[in-house]
């Protein structure tokens, strides 16, 4: 199950997960040495027998610079950090890549609807094509998607492509994914919605392209579900 959740199945996936990855091994590399510091002046100045303990105020340079040069670094790490934050939040949320599809996503409790285009590649008309807790796109595609929601507040998370939106009521948010790996996996709401919270689990299919168009020509004849999910 954990390595399902490792898949990157996002162009922007492998981002996210090299920032976390140098967001954890600079604390890791702070941690080890502030332990073996601790650790080291922890024997070195152990109670001994005839040696009388010393009041240290810290005000002397010898003594500050113990404070001064780590927090220094700590600084500089965290310069990079930012830097690394700001160019991933950039790609992400803030440059939207021009769409070749749209979909909507409508949360509301306890329930995910996906409307999408049909043949005429554009929403609300007649041929759109609507589904419940099961969302199809195709591999190698731009999706711009249009979040909005019925009721509360709900969260809008496809784990395999690093991706969390909220979504709020009276408003409706805009982000983008590309799948780059084709496959069936997890949709969830990462956002406590009411006592069916833990029921809101959806699916995403992510399909070659013949496959897709496979897809979409076996819902030509499923309207009914458009038709519910557009009507607001």
């Amino acid at each position: 199950m954990i390595e399902r959740y490792l898949v990157q199945a996002s162009s922007y996936a492998a981002d996210i997960d090299n920032l976390f990855n140098l967001i954890n091994l600079i604390v890791g590399v702070w941690f080890v040495i502030a332990e073996g510091v601790l650790l080291y002046l922890i024997i070195r100045f152990r109670r001994k027998e005839g040696v009388k303990a010393a009041y240290i105020t810290g005000e002397e340079k010898s003594q500050k610079k113990w404070i001064t040069y780590p927090h220094i670094l700590v600084i500089l790490c965290d310069v990079v950090l930012i830097y690394g934050t700001m160019v991933v939040w950039n790609k992400v949320k803030v440059t939207l890549p021009e769409a070749e599809e749209t979909v909507r996503v409508i949360s509301q409790q306890w329930a995910w609807t996906f409307v999408q285009p049909g043949p005429d590649g554009k929403l609300d008309t007649e041929d759109d094509i609507a589904t419940v807790d099961e969302l199809h796109i195709r591999e190698g595609t731009i999706y711009h998607f249009e979040l909005e929601s019925k009721d509360v507040v709900h969260s809008f998370s496809i784990p395999v492509f690093r991706l969390k939106q909220d979504a709020v009521p009276g408003r409706t948010i805009t982000g983008w994914f590309e799948a780059i790996k084709t496959g069936e996996y997890d949709i969830q709401c990462a956002e406590m919605c009411g006592i069916g919270h833990g029921l809101m689990p959806a699916r995403i299919f992510i399909e070659s392209k013949d496959d897709h168009s496979k897809w979409m020509a076996s819902q030509e004849n499923n309207k009914s579900a458009a038709s519910i999910a557009l009507a607001k």
